[in-house]
């Protein structure tokens, strides 16, 4: 775990990915280690299957050889690694990321059908089998934003906890403010929705964020209950912010389920890098 990996796509290099990566293992002081996955080819003993193949690779070694080269321009003196594997990217990525910090990957912004069934898709079952943290980086950070913020969505559940956790120790060492957003859905029920909820959503979060600020004494964390749709409110928050932090299922999902609605949701909407934090790891 003393490493960050970046996912690097041969087709689509992400420059924001690429440059949240690098930045990131500076601020950590970890190695950054650049990993891109060749795919298999079926039919593989047609000869234009073969043929596919080896273009396939000769690209990869070029975009890694392109990633190491601008990481190295960004940061002189980032210790660099790279990987270039066999296998579907999403699998190989989740493989390495039992021994890693964070994975890093950039969106191609596909389709949900592609997402769900295309051996391209990366970010949805990373994000949902990972075992460690995962950013996907679809827009770069919002650093023009005075002052500087991180946003980090709480419910109450374990997970969101874990993701407390993430988010008041990389604002700590971002030097800056913490938000912590606790998003109230509209209830069918009016009697949901009095100031008696409103006050009990109000303890919930205090709860959530209770010990930080004193661990923590450099963090400004504030405290904020708003009504809507999770997503919607998130994503609107994301706004303006370096990153938006999150548990990888929350309340609302269930035993078994590897990634809540939230999280998918936010996979499309969230407008600066999404950091999904899993459950910490159990011996």
């Amino acid at each position: 775990m003393n490493e960050i990996l970046l996912g690097v796509d041969p087709q689509e290099q992400s420059i924001p990915a690429l440059v949240w990566a690098a930045d990131e293992a500076v601020r950590k002081g970890l190695a950054l280690r650049l990993v891109v996955a060749v795919p298999p080819v079926h039919d593989g003993l047609r000869y234009d299957a073969l043929a596919h193949q080896s273009a396939l690779r000769m690209r990869a070694e070029s975009a890694i050889a392109n990633a190491e080269d601008l990481a190295r321009e960004l940061h002189d003196g980032l210790r660099i690694a790279t990987d270039l594997v066999n296998g579907v990217p999403a699998a190989a990525l989740r493989d390495m990321a039992a021994r890693a910090a964070l994975v890093v990957v950039g969106s191609r912004r596909l389709g949900r059908a592609a997402e769900m069934f295309s051996e391209s898709s990366v970010a949805v079952p990373l994000t949902a089998r990972a075992d460690c943290p995962v950013v996907v980086v679809r827009a770069p950070e919002h650093t023009a934003v005075h002052p500087p913020t991180l946003v980090v969505g709480v419910d109450g559940s374990e997970s969101s906890r874990a993701a407390v956790a993430f988010a008041v120790e990389e604002a700590s060492l971002r030097e800056v403010r913490l938000r912590a957003v606790w998003v109230w859905p509209r209830s069918v029920l009016a009697r949901d929705d009095g100031e008696e909820g409103l006050a009990e959503r109000h303890r919930l979060l205090a709860e959530s964020v209770a010990g930080w600020a004193e661990r923590y004494p450099d963090v400004g964390i504030s405290e904020e209950v708003v009504r809507g749709h999770p997503v919607e409110q998130l994503a609107l928050a994301s706004q303006e912010s370096q990153a938006l932090v999150v548990g990888r299922v929350g309340r609302g999902g269930y035993s078994g389920m590897r990634m809540g609605s939230t999280v998918h949701g936010l996979l499309h909407r969230a407008m600066c890098p999404l950091i999904t934090v899993p459950l910490p790891r159990r011996a």
